[in-house]
């Protein structure tokens, strides 16, 4: 899945080397057996974050944004709903510019995509996004976020 704004829509290349390269990993890679932890896929252009966690009722999650990197978040075990709105006039509550990392107030509409192993979706800087929130009860999930270096 690919959502953004008619605004931005030819504003990227979802399908460059960087972003073939990061699918290309999630596709060959036998994600399950690995550690949590990072792994260079094109140096610092490209990099697998793989986490393992327990959901959260979204209420006890914040939607991130992040200005360097597109997130190709992929879910390989588990199921999740992800919350997406756009950026755009979202209140700041908390900034972390070294991480790549904002943190917003929640916002008065918002989506959510149910998210189930085999799923990903790609996150552009321009949007505003909530991960690891419940689908009923918490569940343990292992995905990979792909960053990719605008």
């Amino acid at each position: 899945m690919y959502e953004c704004s008619i605004k931005i829509s030819e504003k990227y290349d979802y399908l460059s080397e960087k972003f073939k390269a990061g699918y290309k990993w999630l596709a060959e890679t036998d994600i399950k057996a690995l550690a949590d932890g990072a792994y260079p896929i094109m140096g610092d252009d490209v990099i697998a974050n793989v986490q393992s966690y327990t959901t959260e009722p979204s209420d006890k999650r914040k939607f991130e944004a992040h200005d360097k990197y597109f997130d190709i978040q992929y879910v390989a075990e588990g199921c999740e709903y992800f919350g997406v709105c756009h950026r755009e006039g979202l209140k700041l509550s908390e900034s972390h510019p070294e991480k790549d990392l904002y943190f917003f107030e929640e916002p008065e509409v918002s989506g959510m995509i149910l998210l189930g192993a085999g799923d990903l979706i790609v996150v552009e800087p321009e949007e505003a996004h909530k991960p690891r929130c419940s689908v009923g009860e918490p569940v343990k999930v292992k995905k990979v976020v792909v960053k990719v270096k605008i």
